[in-house]
């Protein structure tokens, strides 16, 4: 006992707990502030990174997008032309000069022509026909800088892969405006003559300049400058980029620039974003620098608290101990201090308790949040749906009405009224499959007054299909994609069929057509673009009605907010011997939507 005294009196037990106690602390608080780090770094630090880069491909890709879009319109605008048989009779009339009766005559039908398909925006800076042999016939404006003559265009033809495969290139020659040429050909394949649309620069520069941040250029095939983000000084050339070995992706320059690009498989043309290292990888070194300097200071702030900490850890040995050293022979029945000041236990049982209160009320706040969230986002999605055949279909009207055709008229417009009642009727709540089917019949019978004979279509009716619901306008982005883009490069007839099976609680609709069908590889892209989506609204800065772009993916999300798991959508082509593709939308009946 008096060794145990003297061991006590000298204070070693106390010394060597409270060390082995701040030298675990501190072991365990370093291991913890390395994983931190090491956590930092690989979570924090180089997805930001990643995000930084990929949002600069993004970029790129939406100047693409922009630039695909503005084509695409002059290739519509071509159809326009295509589609009025006179333009064919027109250039197959004879060789007229201009200064001749014929020739005049012939030029102002041709301008007329061009009026009626450009309508009332015009964004491009010039229309001009071409015959055979590359001589100007008729411009719709006619600037003086516009090229008399297409046969250096015609020499370079054979080499250009888009004109062909598609009947159309992108052509500029010794620095001129580019110009978008296809050949006025009918549907026997016969040449008649050439339509040029020169391209306005102020949209190609727009495009370029609407990134935020760094520097846009774009370039053609040639490596020559389309649009910049900031116009050129003359004489300075833009820089030397490497070749693309893929069509999407970033490279760090010799200059230590960043530079993001993007290959157009329609144009041909390669976006690419420059944005100096420093700023793409300021807000990386941001946050690790205030990582190091975070993780140091709270390792300062550690080892002070330990310190004091484990002194205070070790105060009920060191009152026992002073309890120890004043017990002598004369009161060994001392009673040591065994007071319990605060219960912790209890405290931390009661504070346990009010924790699963509140969280239950949250949950319950969550759920109908929730709830309310999934309305909203349909409502979202709704509001993004947009008719875009009113214009065509007013248009189409104002012709019949020219020609005298008064039934015509009174039959198109009573199935416009019936489509924009549809529409417009309380757009946010769902509808039966007989309304979307009868409102679909309405499209398509507006449509069929633009093709006439060559568009047949076929869709289903039963009186059961009332017990389906789906929100509006599901069916006529389907539709509508077929007539603008199925049978783009499709001999007429062209024939939809809108089929509708129920059976074994499910309901199913196919939507079939005899056009084309997809590229290889295209249908993947469609459905991954759906998958992406799952979790909110498709968003394109510019939303376009393409094949499996903001239409399809925009319906297919309705759908999934109405249906949830219980929805089933896919595409696909075809047998060789017949031609085109379906749609097919496969969910289940029941009525519990949300």
């Amino acid at each position: 006992m008096a060794t145990i005294y003297d061991r006590l009196r000298k204070g070693g037990v106390q010394a060597s707990l409270q060390t082995k106690f701040f030298f675990t602390f501190m072991l365990l608080l370093l291991f913890v502030l390395g994983c931190f780090l090491v956590y930092v770094n690989y979570m924090v630090i180089r997805p930001l990174k990643d995000k930084t880069e990929d949002e600069m491909k993004l970029a790129a890709v939406n100047v693409s997008d922009q630039l695909n879009l503005y084509i695409n319109n002059q290739n519509q605008l071509s159809q326009r032309i295509l589609s009025n048989k006179d333009v064919f009779t027109l250039l197959s009339a004879g060789d007229y000069s201009q200064l001749t009766l014929e020739g005049l005559t012939r030029s102002r039908r041709l301008k007329e022509m061009m009026f009626q398909a450009l309508g009332p925006s015009l964004n491009i800076e010039d229309m001009i026909i071409y015959d055979l042999q590359g001589d100007g016939v008729a411009s719709y404006i006619g600037y003086a800088g516009n090229p008399a003559s297409l046969r250096p265009f015609l020499a370079e033809s054979s080499k250009l892969a888009t004109w062909n495969a598609s009947g159309y290139a992108l052509y500029r020659h010794q620095g001129e405006a580019i110009s978008f040429v296809r050949a006025i050909m009918n549907q026997n394949g016969q040449v008649f003559g050439y339509l040029a649309v020169r391209l306005d620069q102020r949209y190609l520069d727009r495009a370029a300049g609407g990134v935020s941040g760094g520097k846009v250029y774009i370039m053609d095939q040639d490596q020559r400058l389309v649009a910049s983000s900031a116009g050129l000084p003359e004489g300075e050339k833009p820089p030397a980029f490497a070749v693309p070995s893929s069509a999407s992706g970033i490279y760090l320059s010799s200059s230590e620039d960043y530079v993001a690009y993007h290959r157009s498989a329609e144009t041909g043309w390669t976006t690419y974003v420059v944005n100096p290292r420093n700023v793409v990888l300021g807000p990386v070194n941001s946050v690790k620098y205030i990582s190091i300097l975070l993780i140091t200071a709270l390792i300062l702030f550690s080892f002070i608290f330990i310190y004091f900490s484990t002194k205070n850890l070790l105060l009920p040995i060191r009152k026992l101990r002073s309890q120890i050293l004043r017990i002598n022979y004369s009161n060994l029945n001392i009673k040591t201090d065994a007071r319990t000041h605060n219960n912790e236990l209890i405290q931390l049982n009661g504070a346990f308790q009010e924790l699963l209160e509140r969280l239950q009320e949250s949950i319950e706040r969550e759920k109908l949040a929730l709830h309310e969230e999934v309305k909203s986002r349909n409502s979202a999605l709704q509001a993004q749906i947009a008719p875009h055949f009113i214009h065509n279909v007013l248009y189409l009207i104002s012709i019949a009405a020219q020609e005298g055709k008064n039934n015509v008229v009174t039959e198109m417009c009573k199935h416009l009224s019936d489509s924009l009642r549809y529409i417009v009727s309380s757009p946010y709540q769902h509808v039966t499959l007989t309304e979307e089917l009868k409102h679909t019949q309405h499209y398509l019978s507006l449509i069929q007054h633009n093709f006439e004979d060559d568009l047949e279509w076929e869709i289903d009716a039963d009186e059961g299909f009332d017990r389906i619901e789906l929100p509006r306008l599901v069916l006529q982005p389907f539709v509508e994609n077929c007539i603008e883009h199925a049978f783009r490069n499709t001999d007429p007839p062209w024939r939809i069929q809108v089929r509708v099976k129920v059976y074994n609680g499910l309901w199913a609709i196919e939507i079939r057509d005899n056009g084309e069908g997809f590229a290889p590889g295209r249908i993947r892209d469609i459905l991954d673009h759906i998958q992406e989506s799952d979790s909110g609204v498709y968003e394109l800065q510019h939303h376009t009605s393409g094949i499996g772009n903001m239409g399809i993916v925009n319906t297919v999300n309705r759908l999934k907010l109405m249906y949830r798991n219980r929805l089933f959508f896919n595409i696909y082509n075809h047998s060789e011997e017949e031609k085109g593709a379906t749609v097919q939308i496969i969910a289940s009946m029941s009525k519990d939507f949300y």
